[in-house]
């Protein structure tokens, strides 16, 4: 771990290769999993005031699941906010295009101007995954079968981790953080990489 001033920074998000690969895994992470998106407490808010807004851009049954369970909802393993789902699938916010590539509802809404938030900053940041504890805050890189292809050509591209999520980073942490960040990479990889 890398430790840039109260963050705890995996090696993996210098060492691994990423880029996303929408054409090859068609967007299975927003499809996947048991819950959700993980979702910052002050993102609630958010996600209720822009419902509105947001909902032309929805399928059907994702503003039906929205309206039964809630904008937002809580894992009940952990307690931890996550977005609600569709019938235990995809998350309620995903739309589908006409090849079957998932794309963010609410980032269509942003894209079109009907919003200014583009989406939840854990979407945003994948395959980066922050845990806040009560001293530090750890940023790790969450592996995942579905995102094969999106390490294949991240390794193709020579794309490590963190230059893929530059922009999300950026605005989780501002650019003085990403400058930082960016120089101990190139010392990292100047030590260790190869």
């Amino acid at each position: 771990m890398i430790q840039i001033d109260d963050k705890l920074i995996s090696e993996d998000i210098f060492s691994e290769e990423f880029v996303c690969n929408l054409s090859k895994c068609k967007g299975a992470c927003c499809v996947e999993g048991d819950v959700g998106a993980p979702l910052d407490k002050n993102e609630l808010e958010i996600l209720d005031n822009i419902f509105d807004k947001i909902k032309p851009y929805l399928t059907q049954e994702g503003i039906k699941s929205i309206e039964e369970i809630g904008t937002w909802t809580t894992d009940p393993m952990d307690g931890m906010y996550v977005t609600p789902m569709v019938e235990n699938r995809e998350c309620a916010y995903v739309t589908f295009d006409e090849k079957g590539i998932t794309k963010c509802g609410i980032e269509k809404a942003y894209e079109d101007g009907a919003v200014d938030w583009q989406k939840p900053i854990s979407c945003h940041l994948y395959p980066i995954r922050v845990n806040e504890y009560s001293t530090f805050t750890a940023l790790n890189y969450h592996e995942w079968n579905v995102c094969n292809d999106a390490c294949t050509l991240g390794k193709e591209l020579q794309v490590p981790i963190y230059k893929f999520l530059k922009t999300p980073l950026i605005r989780k942490y501002g650019e003085e953080f990403y400058g930082v960040l960016s120089e101990v990479a190139d010392e990292w990889k100047n030590e260790y990489g190869s």
